[in-house]
C-alpha cells in the first residue's frame, strides 16, 4: 500500500454495508430504514423509531405496547448503581458518569449470549430503559438530591423531563423532547458509531459497546457543539453584531459553531425540524433572547458562505430546543446520547449478524535497522529549563 493510499481519519472509505439509515448530503435526505425523517418526526415517537432501527421494521401495535412496557419497567437502576455514583465528583462532567455507568451495567449483566436472541432483546430494553435514568439521576446527585424514580405511567420523553426536572412536563414539551430523541437517534458511521461497531466486533458485551461509544461522543470534535451554539450567541450578544462576527471569523479562518458537516452541503433536514419545534416552544412558553440572533446569524452565513455547502447542521437550533426545556447546558451531549443509544444498538445488532473483527492495517513511516543502545550507553541531555533549574539548586 502506498502513502498515496492513506486517508486521513478513514474519510470517504466505506467501512461496512448497512442498511439502517442513508444520507444524501447534496439534497439534504436523511432516512431511517427507507423513511424520511421527515415522516419520522411527524408521526411517530422515539421508541417506535427506535425499534424501527434496530429491529429493521415498524412494529405492530400489539408489538410497539409490548415494547413500550418492557422499558417502562426496567427504567430504575440496581442500588448499587446510584450508590457507585454518589461517590463521582460533583464537578464531573456528566458524560464521564453516564460513560462509567453505561460500563458499570456489565457487570450486572455480563453474559454475553450473543447467538441468543432473548439475550439481545433484554440488552436493548436494559440499554434504552436504564440510560435516560442515569443522566437524569447524576444531575440531581451532584446537586447533593436524591435521583427522582421514574414513573410508570409517563412516556419516554416525558419521563426523562420529570426525572431531571422533578415535575411533569407540559405534553407539548414532552413531545417536542420526543421529537429531539427521533432525530439525534441515528446517523449513519459517524466516530461514535464506527468506535461501537469496532467494539461489538471483538464480540464483547453491548453494555461496553455503548460505554465505549459514549467515551467517543463525549469528545468535543463529535459532542457538544450545541454547548458552543449557545455560547457563541451569548458572546455576539445581538443582531446587530452579527455581520461582524461572521466577517472576523471568515477573516481568520474560525469555526463558526452550527455551521457546516461532513457529509450536508445544503441546510441539515434535522435543523429545519429542529427550527420549526423551537417556534413551537416559543410561541406557547415565550421566545428566548438569542433566537433573533441565531436567525440573522443563518441568514448571514448562508449569504456569505452557502456557495461552499456551509448551513445550519442539526447542533444549530437543539441547543436553543433543550435551554427553554430546562435542560442543563452540559446535558446536551448526554441527551444526544440517549437518543443515539437507538443508533449504536442497530449497529451493534447489524454487526453481530455478519461478524468480522475490524482489522485495518497502517503504512509505516518508522526507521528500520536501528540498534539497540544499553542504558549505560544512553545520554540524554536535559531540557535548558531543567538545567538551569539544577544549577540553581
Amino acid at each position: 500500500m502506498s502513502i498515496d493510499e492513506y486517508k486521513p481519519g478513514l474519510e470517504g472509505v466505506p467501512a461496512t454495508l448497512s442498511s439502517i439509515s442513508y444520507v444524501d448530503g447534496q439534497k439534504g435526505v436523511l432516512e431511517y430504514r427507507g423513511i424520511p425523517i421527515e415522516q419520522l418526526a411527524q408521526n411517530s415517537n422515539f421508541l417506535e423509531t427506535a425499534y424501527l432501527l434496530i429491529w429493521g421494521t415498524l412494529p405492530s401495535t400489539e408489538e410497539l405496547t409490548s415494547f413500550e412496557q418492557e422499558i417502562y419497567q426496567h427504567r430504575r437502576l440496581k442500588y448499587r448503581i446510584r450508590d457507585m455514583m454518589k461517590c463521582f465528583p460533583e464537578s464531573g462532567h456528566p458524560m464521564d458518569a453516564l460513560q462509567s455507568c453505561a460500563a458499570a451495567l456489565g457487570l450486572f449483566y455480563a453474559r454475553r449470549a450473543l447467538d441468543d436472541p432473548a439475550y439481545i432483546h433484554r440488552a436493548v430494553v436494559r440499554l434504552l430503559a436504564k440510560i435516560p435514568t442515569m443522566v437524569a439521576a447524576f444531575q440531581l446527585m451532584r446537586k447533593g438530591n436524591d435521583p427522582v424514580q421514574p414513573r410508570d405511567d409517563l412516556n419516554y420523553a416525558a419521563n426523562f423531563l420529570y426525572m431531571l426536572n422533578e415535575k411533569q412536563p407540559d405534553p407539548l414539551a414532552a413531545r417536542i423532547f420526543d421529537v429531539c430523541l427521533i432525530l439525534h437517534a441515528e446517523h449513519t458511521i459517524n466516530a461514535s458509531t464506527f468506535s461501537a461497531m469496532v467494539t461489538a466486533s471483538t464480540l464483547t458485551d453491548p453494555y461496553a459497546v455503548i460505554a465505549s461509544a459514549v467515551g467517543t461522543l463525549a469528545g468535543p470534535l463529535h459532542g457538544g457543539a450545541n454547548e458552543e451554539v449557545l455560547d457563541m450567541l451569548e458572546n455576539i450578544g445581538t443582531v446587530d453584531r452579527v455581520a461582524n462576527y461572521v466577517d472576523e471569523c471568515i477573516a481568520t479562518k474560525s469555526r463558526i459553531m452550527g455551521f457546516g458537516h461532513r457529509v450536508y452541503k445544503v441546510k441539515d433536514p434535522r435543523a429545519t425540524i429542529l427550527q420549526g419545534l423551537v417556534e413551537q416552544l416559543f410561541d406557547e412558553f415565550g421566545s428566548d433572547l438569542y433566537y433573533g440572533i441565531a436567525l440573522e446569524l443563518e441568514r448571514v452565513v448562508s449569504d456569505r458562505l452557502g456557495h461552499k455547502g456551509i448551513y445550519p447542521n442539526v447542533d444549530f437550533y437543539s441547543g436553543l430546543v433543550y435551554r427553554k426545556l430546562g435542560i442543563p447546558t452540559d446535558l446536551f451531549t448526554p441527551v444526544f446520547a440517549i437518543a443515539r443509544v437507538a443508533g449504536w444498538l442497530a449497529h451493534w445488532k447489524e454487526q453481530l449478524a455478519a461478524n468480522r473483527i475490524f482489522r485495518p492495517t497502517q503504512i509505516y513511516t518508522g526507521n528500520h535497522g536501528q540498534s539497540y543502545v544499553k542504558l549505560d550507553d544512553r545520554s540524554t541531555p536535559l531540557p535548558p529549563g531543567l538545567l538551569a533549574l539544577g544549577q540553581e539548586l
